[in-house]
């Protein structure tokens, strides 16, 4: 099916620069839509959703590289706090080490004493001068230091907060696949169930003995009720009819409709 349409837009493109010319770019850009809103139709429904899943689980490896990428980033933040540290410490000693410099050579004494050795004032001062430009230069090192360090701290906060989101995103697709399988089921089973024709002549007989039964057990206790009952006996508990003197003083009076009529069928039987 697919190949044919094919052919047929290619005929269609075809024809239409053979009689167009340049117009017939709009016919090539409908009949490419028109192609791949076919093919798109055509590709069955689970086919999608099996694609969908692997997708997502394709989203696997650029998680754990993004993680990889993170933990490499962690280790050089905490190695570069480690360094500001260590330099912090280093600066404290040798802002001391200056101070304490700095007030010899104020006190204009000619000789001065360090670890059992003896310093002119010209020595003093010159070291002086090399331990302050090195002072200088650790300091807008660890400067330079804190300043990676925070921008470092940002990125990696970034990076953190990206990954949280494909980790919840992957998480929200798995769980849109699974819905999206469970309403497919749910159209599948719909559509069986209205294409099926259910063979109920069974229960329909079924239905129809049960029914008899019921009939035959209801005139099985009328009969056994109806033998319990006594003929030829005055019902006590029936009322009497109503005027019964009258009736039976006016069917045996003489001249009445009654009596004639009676003896009139008297007549015809003989």
């Amino acid at each position: 099916m697919i190949r044919k349409t094919l052919y047929v837009v290619g005929g269609v493109t075809v024809l239409g620069f053979l009689l167009f010319g340049r117009s017939a770019l709009s016919y090539v850009r409908t009949s490419g839509a028109w192609v791949k809103d076919t093919v798109k139709n055509s590709v069955p429904v689970e086919f999608e959703i099996d694609r969908a899943r692997k997708m997502v689980a394709d989203l696997v490896p650029d998680i754990r590289k993004n993680m990889h990428v993170i933990a490499k980033e962690e280790v050089e933040v905490e190695r570069l706090s480690k360094q500001i540290n260590d330099a912090e410490a280093k600066l404290e000693k040798d802002r001391t080490d200056l101070v304490r410099l700095k007030n010899d050579v104020s006190s204009n004494k000619e000789v001065f004493q360090y670890a059992g050795k003896s310093y002119t004032q010209a020595q003093v001062k010159t070291d002086l001068a090399n331990r302050f430009e090195r002072f200088k230069t650790t300091d807008a090192t660890l400067a330079s230091l804190k300043e990676i360090h925070t921008a470092r701290e940002k990125s990696l906060a970034a990076a953190r907060q990206k990954l949280e989101g494909m980790l919840a995103a992957k998480r929200k697709l798995e769980a849109d696949v699974e819905n999206l399988e469970a309403r497919l089921k749910m159209v599948e089973v719909a559509q069986t169930t209205s294409e099926v024709n259910f063979d109920d002549s069974n229960l329909g007989r079924c239905k129809d003995l049960v029914t008899d039964l019921r009939t035959r057990l209801d005139v099985a206790e009328k009969m056994v009720h109806s033998d319990s009952t006594y003929t030829g006996e005055i019902p006590l508990d029936e009322a009497a009819p109503k005027n019964i003197v009258e009736q039976v003083t006016e069917y045996l009076t003489p001249g009445s409709s009654k009596v004639a009529e009676a003896k009139t069928a008297e007549k015809e039987i003989k």
